[in-house]
């Protein structure tokens, strides 16, 4: 498990609101995580916004602190 998956495992949910409340664009099938899936579910956010990965995972983090 990395370090990206310990730090949404359980927070999902909540992180799942405040992507949507910054990226409005974004819906539920969009949003589907599951362990061992981060690249794949930071694509989808990235092409639905346009924003890097980088970027995106950043906004991750800083919601989950």
């Amino acid at each position: 498990m990395s370090s990206f998956d310990d730090k949404v495992k359980g927070n999902w949910n909540r992180i799942k609101g405040e992507l949507k409340q910054k990226w409005a664009d974004l819906t539920d099938d969009d949003l589907l995580y599951a362990e061992g899936k981060k690249d794949e579910v930071l694509g989808k956010i990235q092409k639905r916004t346009g924003e890097t990965k980088e970027n995106i995972e950043k906004f991750i983090n800083d919601v989950n602190k």
